[in-house]
């Protein structure tokens, strides 16, 4: 984990002159609280596909990097993110997420992006990002309550995602995700590609990216 974490770090100033980014580690806090839920660990998922938007054969696809503890994550994606969707994406453009826990938070950079995946696995892609914009909304305030409350007010199985949460059943492909991220070339997050070439996390920079694409 420290080499990982060295190698995430390497080079940071010079990405942080761009674009502000999360890079650090911090103890997370919260964590199990009363339930009725059954929380007994469930087989790990292995696999699965990054959660998207827009048509699979878009000419250009943006790809966003993200750490759900991340606090300039939570500004990009509840402030430039719903642009891009909105503007953007569906005309031959595909945004897809994709998790790096740096880890920010080392509870809840994992539990939060093992929870969003549980809703994504068990409902569908325009879910996900339903809840993933309910989770940036309560950031600082994690708990495994919230966790599956917010699972159950977008129609997914809260107990089912607090225990994806609570076991990190997803962590294999967050741990694919988080590699395929430093292999791109990203130093922090969030950090985001327009056909595999990093620009700068704004709707602006992204806008432009996707009319170079176009061209």
């Amino acid at each position: 984990m420290h080499t990982t974490r060295r190698a995430l770090l390497a080079g940071a100033s010079a990405t942080l002159a761009a674009t502000a980014g999360c890079l650090g580690s911090v103890t997370g806090s919260g964590g199990g609280d009363d339930t009725n839920c059954d929380l007994s660990a469930r087989e790990t998922v292995e696999s699965l596909p990054a959660p998207a938007l827009g048509p699979d054969d878009a000419g250009v696809t943006v790809m966003s990097f993200e750490d759900f503890s991340c606090p300039h994550c939570q500004t990009y994606h509840l402030e430039e993110f719903p642009d891009i969707e909105s503007e953007l994406v569906g005309d031959g453009v595909r945004y897809e997420h994709h998790d790096l826990p740096i880890p920010v938070s080392q509870q809840w950079s994992w539990a939060t992006a093992s929870a969003a995946r549980a809703v994504q696995d068990s409902t569908d892609d325009e879910t996900f990002f339903d809840y993933a914009k309910a989770l940036f909304e309560n950031q600082g305030s994690y708990s495994m309550s919230l966790v599956e409350s917010l699972a159950n007010d977008v129609g997914a199985d809260g107990c089912d995602v607090r225990a994806a949460a609570e076991n990190v059943r997803y962590r294999p492909v967050l741990e694919t995700d988080r590699q395929r991220g430093l292999d791109m070339g990203a130093q922090g997050t969030p950090a985001v590609f327009v056909n595999g070439q990093q620009v700068s996390a704004t709707f602006d920079a992204v806008r432009s990216a996707v009319e170079r694409a176009r061209s």
